[in-house]
């Protein structure tokens, strides 16, 4: 009996969209090549939501180094169009390093827009787009903007004004901060020799400055990153080599997509805590390279990128007979985003009431949410409702 029913739960369709996973994360580490010099692969990405500077700035764009780990911040505007960010970039990244061989990014819309391709072909770049839903692929750029978050909270908590106000030092403290991969700070790297600064008073003569010798210097220190990082690289694929395990599937299998509940949501009932883990299933068309595939996806998700990294799949061992599309969960009823979130929306107030505590009193107003019954309707705070969803409350 015992296994027959591990052989009914293992293939139940009810099962495979719910139960959480417990097996090792799917995928051994597949890392990017060493780059031969610097500023030849970058990485970016953008801070967004910041608060709005006396210049309007509300976004950071972080361009990284992927050899020498040297970085740029740029201050602009969400609202920037697709011209004024080529200017920009033209003037801060082609006019000091160069055009770049290649660049690792994730897919925001900027990033996959047709004016960005095609302008970055005309420069003779690569664009390489990261997996659907997966941001280790832009690890260089998500660890650096990490740093680049804490040095803004530190600055704005102790010197207080913009963030503005402190991005160049911010920059300039990075870029001579020292690195446990590369063993030296990236503007060593970069120029072959430590950066003058009021911490450090080195001296840097003619001799050292003179002829070839700074060229010779600079390779020399290129050969020992690369070395470095290569010992890096190592050591960080054994970890997490560890923790993972290969799995492969074949064109034509069965599997189920990892989906997300969406944070946003003010809600105090249960359906977006207990929607399902899982989707599907859906059938696989095409490997794409060694942990990748593109799936089938029907038209409910035609925003969705249809290539997904191995770690976001379940194999789907379920009987061809319960695949049918009556048996699995309607995908208008669980409302999945670009970003495969799960995106709960009201459509009416029904009642209102007042809530009375010891010390005051506010007020309920009861919604109904979209695509769910009318008991399912739940209890929110009325201001917060208008904050949010101002459009209920027009009547």
């Amino acid at each position: 009996m015992k296994k027959d029913i591990a052989y009914f739960v293992e293939r139940c369709v009810t099962c495979l969209q719910v139960k959480i996973e417990h097996q090792r994360p799917y995928g051994k580490l597949q890392q990017l090549s060493i780059p031969e010099w610097n500023w030849e692969h970058v990485t970016m990405d953008f801070v967004t939501k910041l608060p709005r500077t006396p210049k309007g700035y509300d976004t950071i764009w972080v361009i990284v180094d992927r050899l020498s780990k040297s970085a740029h911040f740029l201050p602009m505007k969400e609202t920037y169009s697709m011209e004024r960010l080529a200017r920009l970039y033209i003037a801060e990244i082609v006019r000091l390093h160069g055009t770049p061989v290649s660049i690792v990014s994730d897919r925001d819309a900027i990033f996959t827009s047709t004016f960005w391709q095609s302008f970055q072909q005309e420069m003779g770049t690569r664009v390489n787009l990261s997996t659907a839903y997966h941001p280790q692929t832009d690890g260089q750029s998500e660890r650096t903007i990490q740093t680049l978050e804490d040095m803004l909270r530190a600055c704005v908590l102790d010197f207080g004004g913009s963030w503005e106000d402190h991005l160049p030092l911010i920059e300039f403290a990075y870029n001579n901060s020292y690195h446990s991969s590369i063993e030296a700070a990236p503007y060593e790297i970069l120029y072959g020799r430590k950066c003058r600064t009021p911490l450090c008073w080195n001296e840097v003569g003619e001799k050292q400055l003179a002829g070839s010798e700074v060229v010779q210097i600079t390779s020399d220190k290129i050969n020992q990153v690369r070395e470095r990082l290569k010992t890096a690289r190592d050591r960080q694929k054994s970890y997490a080599d560890k923790r993972r395990k290969d799995i492969e599937f074949q064109v034509g299998d069965s599997v189920m997509l990892k989906v997300s509940p969406w944070k946003g949501v003010i809600r105090f009932g249960k359906k977006g805590k207990l929607s399902p883990r899982y989707i599907g299933p859906f059938r696989i068309t095409e490997r794409i390279g060694a942990v990748a595939y593109k799936l089938d996806l029907p038209f409910e998700l035609s925003g969705v990128h249809n290539t997904f990294h191995v770690s976001n799949l379940r194999k789907c061992l379920a009987d061809p007979v319960l695949l049918h599309p009556e048996t699995a969960i309607p995908l208008q009823d669980i409302e999945v985003d670009q970003k495969l979130n799960f995106v709960e929306e009201p459509v009416a107030v029904t009642d209102r009431k007042i809530h009375k505590l010891r010390n005051k009193e506010f007020s309920l107003v009861k919604i109904q949410w979209k695509f769910h019954k009318g008991q399912e309707a739940t209890w929110e705070a009325e201001l917060e409702m208008r904050v949010k969803y101002p459009y209920l409350f027009d009547d």
